[in-house]
């Protein structure tokens, strides 16, 4: 069962157009809550409040927020026009897009008469966090490079709850936003992850699209029990279509937990067991002795004979990250604590960018 409470609302913390964060009083205790307005409307001072307050009563790593389910003081609303494919589908909270590539939409024709991505490179991250380095580094190598976030349904499912993606936008580093499956809430909605493809290059003309999963990974500590494992049928879908996968690692040197020091074994997993094609692994050259240890990690398994490996000079990756306006955090860690993850994920978009130059010459030629 979930946890519901009704609570009033007593402040307003932040709103824009799409989020809203309330302090709400239930039963004389202060809570912060979320309010998707896409979804329930406004809400103000005063309001009563239905709250979903599972998370919270689990003490789940979300933040410490309520979601609010209905405004019960603003219940009346009418259904948005257009759309009529559900996500969520046959559950309480199922809701209506208008889905890019419906048989209304103005784009039906772009997805049938789609043929190839064209080597397009796509980056396929696990974390949310991989985000921000990604894009900064390829940001720093050429500001005009157009690029398309796809967000999954992995973890959180309305983009509406990444900061994240909220700065990339008003900051304009990302050209456009896709979710997929039961995430909603972007400038288009997709079905799955080959519509979210051809939707990133035909609609939104990307140069690079970066797919990854919105905050909320979760895990169990069993071989398959995460949901990043969806890295692998990624990879797959980006060279059914015809693009060019590279995989972002998920390393660290700084977890303490054994099954994430060096390559973590989602990574492993993923790019061993799971994906049936090639990828291109973009590995920084670290010192000798953490070069030893994934050395040894890979060395028992098929990684090296499946995909294709790109040791990278981190050059002035650390710079570029250090300089950045984002506040990089990993599982509770910033940048400076756990450099080597972040300057993974920046080497993935280094590659990205060193794939489309490559593809762009040879075009021309």
């Amino acid at each position: 069962m979930i946890g519901i409470k009704v609570g009033k609302v007593i402040e307003i913390l932040n709103r824009d157009n799409n989020k809203t964060e309330v302090l709400v009083k239930i039963n004389d205790i202060d809570y912060k809550a979320v309010n998707y307005n896409r979804l329930t409307g406004n809400v103000d001072i005063g309001n009563t409040l239905l709250l979903n307050t599972t998370a919270v009563d689990l003490n789940l790593g979300t933040g410490g927020y309520h979601f609010v389910l209905s405004n019960l003081d603003n219940s009346d609303k009418d259904l948005s026009e257009g759309g009529h494919i559900m996500k969520l589908r046959y559950t309480p909270y199922q809701l209506k897009v208008f889905a890019a590539e419906e048989q209304e939409s103005k784009y039906h024709e772009v997805f049938k008469n789609f043929k190839s991505l064209e080597g397009m490179p796509v980056i396929v991250g696990t974390l949310h966090s991989m985000l921000p380095p990604m894009i900064e580094m390829i940001k720093s190598m050429n500001q005009n490079i157009k690029i398309a976030y796809i967000m999954t349904d992995g973890a959180a499912l309305p983009i509406d709850f990444s900061n994240i993606v909220k700065k990339l936008k008003e900051e304009e580093l990302i050209n456009g936003t896709v979710t997929i499956g039961n995430a909603f809430g972007g400038d288009l909605d997709c079905i799955n992850i080959y519509n979210g493809l051809i939707a990133a290059k035909e609609i939104l003309k990307c140069d690079i699209a970066i797919v990854t999963m919105g905050p909320g990974i979760a895990g169990t500590g069993t071989q398959y029990g995460f949901s990043g494992i969806e890295q692998g049928y990624m990879i797959d879908a980006v060279n059914d279509l015809g693009g060019e996968a590279i995989a972002a690692l998920r390393i660290s040197f700084a977890d303490k937990r054994k099954r994430h020091q060096g390559i973590s074994h989602h990574t492993i997993t993923v790019l061993d067991k799971i994906s049936k094609t090639k990828a291109m692994l973009p590995i920084p050259k670290f010192e000798e002795s953490k070069k030893d240890y994934i050395s040894s990690q890979l060395k028992n398994t098929m990684i090296e004979k499946k995909h294709k490996i790109i040791y990278m000079n981190p050059g002035n990756a650390i710079d570029v990250l250090k300089n950045s306006t984002f506040n990089m955090r990993t599982m509770g860690r910033n940048l400076l604590q756990d450099q080597e993850y972040f300057i993974t994920a920046a080497m993935a978009g280094k590659l990205g960018v060193m794939v489309l130059n490559d593809h762009q010459l040879k075009t021309v030629e």
